[in-house]
């Protein structure tokens, strides 16, 4: 009888932990942005060491970095979460020599600058789940746009705009993406698009908000990539937008 008790005692244990281990898994490494690193002049959301985990968060800070600029960066002061070791995302959008370069994070790498203004990244990271919705906080303080290029030329004097939004997709392979020919991926009506939720951010509150953004899926099937893209200026692949526009982002989570 002893044993049995011991046993029926530690089930519900390991029950437990094996409830919280899979809620772990179904998590993007570092989605608290507490983790940071600078390395060649460029700040990477994840620590030095952290092997496997470089594509799990990245910028154009690799394509910024060598003229001294970083548009995303560690924030350690304003967080939505105080604390011991806590930190947020601080993401800027530029005015490079009159080239509007907005400031971003998501999952996927960043591969090269490409002639004088484009550049080369890859979207997404493996991942086999279906979340209902992304959550998290965010602080954002849009400027006026003060540069515009077509078809977004109307835009400018306006308030800028910023944006969150989920990608849950079918890919073989990452979603390689090239600013100079124009080449995006649409979340809302490219059919490798599974899942997809966006918010468009437009006012100043003063402070952290909370948000919730749910994801619309377009099929049963089983996701294979997801891609979070968190940008300070929406419109900053038709390099329109504000160059003092700041988004603050802070203790992501994906809800089941």
């Amino acid at each position: 009888m002893r044993k049995i008790g011991f046993i029926l005692l530690f089930l519900p244990i390991f029950a437990l932990a094996q409830t919280e281990q899979s809620q772990d898994e179904k998590q993007l490494y570092n989605m608290s942005f507490d983790e940071w690193s600078k390395r060649r002049g460029a700040w990477f959301p994840q620590p030095e060491d952290a092997k496997g985990r470089e594509k799990d968060w990245d910028s154009a800070n690799k394509g910024l970095s060598f003229i001294g600029l970083n548009g995303t960066t560690p924030e350690y002061e304003h967080v939505a979460v105080k604390g011991e070791g806590k930190a947020a995302c601080r993401i800027k959008s530029r005015n490079f020599l009159g080239i509007f370069v907005a400031g971003n994070i998501y999952n996927g790498a960043f591969i090269k600058i490409a002639g004088m203004s484009g550049a080369v990244l890859s979207f997404g990271v493996p991942f086999n789940h279906r979340p209902k919705s992304l959550s998290g906080y965010y602080h954002y303080k849009p400027g006026i746009v003060d540069l515009a290029r077509r078809p977004r030329e109307y835009m400018r004097g306006r308030t800028d705009e910023a944006k969150i939004d989920i990608l849950l997709t079918d890919w073989k392979t990452p979603f390689v993406i090239d600013t100079r020919y124009g080449k995006f991926v649409d979340g809302q009506s490219d059919p490798s698009v599974i899942g997809y939720g966006l918010k468009v951010l437009t006012t100043d509150y003063g402070d952290y908000v909370r948000f919730e953004i749910p994801i619309n899926y377009r099929s049963d099937a089983t996701p294979s990539y997801i891609c979070i893209v968190a940008a300070s200026s929406r419109f900053g692949d038709a390099y329109t937008g504000s160059s003092d526009s700041i988004l603050y982002i802070d203790e992501l989570q994906l809800n089941y």
